[in-house]
Parts: C-alpha cells; structure tokens; sequence
C-alpha cells in the first residue's frame, strides 16, 4: 500500500513539473519603457499606428519598431485596428506619429518613451497623446505593456484606464444604462 502511494505522489509531481516547465516556456515577459527624446530616435523603423479610427477614440498610440533588430510589435488587436508602414527614417516616422496622435479635439502634447528589451536595449519607442485632464480627469488615459514573446515578438496590449472608459461611456458599464441616473 506504501508504495503504491509513493507512485501516485511521484507521478502526481512528475506531471506539475511538467506542467510547470510548459507554463514557464510559454511565458511573456514584460518589458519596461522609459523617457526619451526626440534627438535619441535615429535609424528605420517599423511603424505601427494605432487607432485613430473615429473622431473621439482615446486609444491612439503609436509605436516605432527598430526595424531589421529581431523583435516584431504586434498589437493584441483586431488588423482593422492598425496598420504598418514598414521602414520609415527616423525624422519621417516621428513626423507622421506626431500627427497621428495629435488630432482629437482634447489632445495637449504627446509623451516619447523608449521600449527596453530585457537587456535595456531600446528596441522601439512609443509616442502616445496627453489629453486635457479637465475632459477625461486625467491626461494620460492609455494603459500600455509589452510582453516579449518566443520568437521576437512583442505582444502590445493598449486599453483605456478606467477613469476615461467611465467618462466615455456612461454608467460605466455597471449595467445602468447610462445617463447620470442608474436603474429603475
């Protein structure tokens, strides 16, 4: 009977180490970003421009992916969500993602961040827009994170923090249908 239990816990922990070593193979590591300047954005880039679909979408972002240095953003979107315009200089690509995020009716200034691989290595930078905090409570309303996948790739995940959703749709999706009142 001894060891018959012996062999269902040893079997029981060879199959959570197994488990276990499957899990940690498939996981994402988030990467950090930090401050940048314009003058630090030199050589080709990928860019990724997201968003911007109607006149008040909040959840505009662009991304300047080092192009040909291994890594690939990809947004945790729908393709109709985005879109890519493959090696662009440095000057031209800011250029065009300044302009992208900077045309909503509460938009202030835009905010430049380098996109560190696990090395501190910038491996892409990501300009998103500063709104008016007077409309939506507060001037930055993107939650971003990169996580760095097998293979190079860095899955994007971009999405309003709650303070703005609230703002933006009302009732706050507490079920209340909206407008300032709640249910019958």
């Amino acid at each position: 009977m001894a060891d018959k239990i012996k062999r269902i816990i040893n079997a029981r922990v060879f199959i959570l180490a197994i488990l276990l070593l499957t899990l940690s193979s498939c996981a994402s590591v988030r990467l950090k970003t930090e401050a940048a300047r314009d003058a630090g954005v030199t050589g080709d880039f990928n860019l990724i421009l997201y968003g911007g679909r109607y006149s008040d979408d909040l959840e505009t972002l662009a991304i300047l992916d080092v192009a040909g240095d291994g890594y690939e953003f990809v947004p945790y979107a729908p393709e109709f969500d985005y879109k890519i315009i493959k090696n662009v200089q440095a000057e031209e690509a800011l250029r065009l993602a300044k302009s992208f995020v900077s045309f909503h009716r509460s938009y202030r200034y835009s905010l430049l961040s380098r996109i560190l691989d696990p090395q501190g290595k910038a491996i892409g930078y990501e300009l998103k827009p500063l709104y008016d905090p007077v409309a939506y409570g507060i001037s930055d309303v993107l939650d971003i994170n990169y996580w760095l996948q097998e293979g190079g790739k860095v899955k994007v995940t971009i999405r309003l923090l709650l303070p703005a959703e609230r703002l933006r749709f009302p009732g706050g999706g507490d079920g209340s249908g909206g407008g300032g009142g709640g249910g019958a």
